[in-house]
């Protein structure tokens, strides 16, 4: 597939967030933000070229994606021990092919229900998630990546 980039699409256009790696086809950022504060370790994986749905994709293109949207979750599990992870592919707001790799805890701002929904009541609530810093996240994931290799990432 050739690479397509949309002159108006905010993820063809930046990166749409730190990026923790990257390879012709795709990158990991950490999405920055509140949102990105709220919920330490937030993950986006961007395919690079601009389509719409996974079905735009073909099978091996498919494989590849997902197996970075696990290596994600993988690193993220490691390094941050959450309560959950959310995965998440809407892109109603933004028709860029895209997946969320989301940790969650008992106390986020919105802990049972999606990021996306009515935030809790803060009250004595301490902040979300444990302090990682980024260095240590850009390392967990370029680790995850380089053992996806390996399943022919």
């Amino acid at each position: 597939m050739s690479i397509i980039l949309d002159p108006h699409c905010a993820l063809c256009q930046g990166p749409g967030g730190d990026i923790l790696w990257q390879d012709g086809l795709c990158r990991v950022v950490r999405v920055g933000g509140a949102e990105g504060n709220d919920y330490p370790g937030y993950c986006r994986i961007i395919w690079r070229d601009h389509v719409r749905e996974m079905t735009d994709l073909d099978t091996s293109e498919r494989h590849r994606l997902m197996t970075l949207v696990f290596a994600t979750e993988s690193a993220l599990r490691r390094l941050y021990a959450p309560d959950k992870i959310n995965l998440a592919s809407l892109g109603n707001l933004v028709p860029h092919l895209h997946w969320h790799v989301i940790p969650r805890f008992l106390d986020d701002p919105h802990f049972p229900s999606p990021i996306w929904s009515g935030e809790r009541p803060r009250g004595n609530r301490a902040a979300a998630g444990p302090v990682v810093d980024n260095p240590a996240l850009h390392q967990a994931i370029s680790r995850a990546m380089s053992e996806a290799s390996g399943e022919n990432v």
